[in-house]
């Protein structure tokens, strides 16, 4: 059990950089970095398509690997 643990744990982390990696910036430079965090705060920009897909798989792949995280961690000590 815990060696296939230790592998849905593995799967779930190359997941997890594979989706962070796809996603694209929210801002490019200084100005982006300014304006970037207002449009975010007051949600100008809404996240369609394929950017609100990465953005779920994103939290459920993080989600999961922090759980598979603990329960491996519990099961080793």
């Amino acid at each position: 059990m815990e060696v296939f643990l230790k592998i849905v744990l593995i799967v779930f982390s190359l997941g997890l950089i594979a989706v962070v990696l796809l996603q694209s910036g929210k801002s490019a430079g200084l100005s982006g970095a300014i304006s970037g965090g207002a449009e975010q705060l007051f949600g100008r920009q809404k996240a369609r398509g394929m950017e609100l897909v990465l953005s779920r798989v994103t939290m459920i792949l993080a989600a999961g690997f922090f759980i598979l995280s603990a329960v491996v961690a519990y099961m080793v000590k």
